[in-house]
């Protein structure tokens, strides 16, 4: 099942472009807030660098280097420009955020809810850093922390699918399942063609019993993702438990040809060689 996190970005400070007297270190912060949106992460590295050799105390820049160190993976050098970012501004809400994401991505999980606590004391308002502390709580196996951070979020910011998604994964792994289905069922009614909810929500309803409305999502999610590997194997799972074993069969063979190094390949393998032998008898 699918939970998520979320990262910012800000843009170009508004006085500067509000007087048009724009610093070439702005220019070049400007082109690396470009560079990053359009996914080109090491140009963006590039250029926040050159704006804080320009100006060495561009707290944003070091906040979106941060970023862009981030998405690339380096999290050692995202928490160093965070750590840049909050010693120039202590009262950096978004920096403290942020850090918090990437020692979230590092496993930190205790020094991550530190920094989203931070971020929230500074920025009472802040909904995505209730929904990340959720997430840390979340991987924390804190469900019930984990709830009341996302309800917070979804107060804030009610039209949010990624928020009832992972308040639904809360509940079911605290076996409500129905109250997981609701959330899931918002998550849809919020974004249609979102598959992840689709695949999520039929594991809930299969864990309920309810077999044919897990085959329908897990058929709905492949509708919409014709590569997504694990809605197949759910649903050959779901078809397996329903009695029809050539659908399954099918199923799990998409699946590891879709996932060929799936951890659980073998034992897909050896389950596949079963129901044919089934079938025969």
């Amino acid at each position: 099942m699918k939970k998520y996190l979320m990262s910012l970005i800000i843009g170009l400070l508004a006085f500067s472009s509000l007087t048009g007297c724009i610093s070439e270190a702005d220019k070049h912060f400007d082109q690396g807030v470009a560079n990053y949106q359009a996914g080109n992460l090491e140009q963006a590295i590039s250029d926040f660098t050159k704006a804080i050799e320009l100006n060495p105390k561009f707290v944003s820049a070091y906040n979106n280097r941060g970023l862009a160190y981030y998405n690339s993976g380096d999290q050692e050098q995202a928490i160093a420009d965070y750590n840049k970012a909050i010693e120039l501004n202590p009262d950096y809400a978004m920096a403290y955020y942020n850090r918090g994401l990437a020692f979230h991505n590092s496993d930190d999980l205790e020094q991550a809810i530190a920094d989203y606590n931070k971020a929230i004391e500074l920025d009472p308002d802040f909904a995505i850093a209730y929904f990340n502390r959720g997430a840390a709580y979340d991987d924390s196996v804190e469900l019930e922390k984990a709830i009341t951070d996302y309800n917070k979020a979804i107060e804030l910011n009610p039209d949010d699918a990624e928020v009832y998604n992972n308040r639904g994964l809360s509940y079911y792994n605290l076996g409500n399942h129905e109250q997981a289905i609701a959330d899931f069922n918002k998550a849809i009614e919020l974004n249609p063609d979102w598959a992840f909810a689709y695949n999520n929500r039929g594991i809930a309803y299969y864990n309920s019993g309810d077999l044919e409305q897990a085959i329908s999502d897990f058929t709905k999610a492949i509708e919409l993702e014709p590569d997504y590997a694990e809605a197949y194997n759910n649903r050959g799972t779901a078809y397996q438990n329903s009695g029809d074993l050539e659908q399954a069969i099918e199923d799990y063979e998409l699946y590891l040809d879709l996932f060929p190094n799936a951890s659980n390949r073998e034992t897909v393998k050896s389950l596949i060689e079963e129901l044919k032998t089934e079938l025969k008898d």
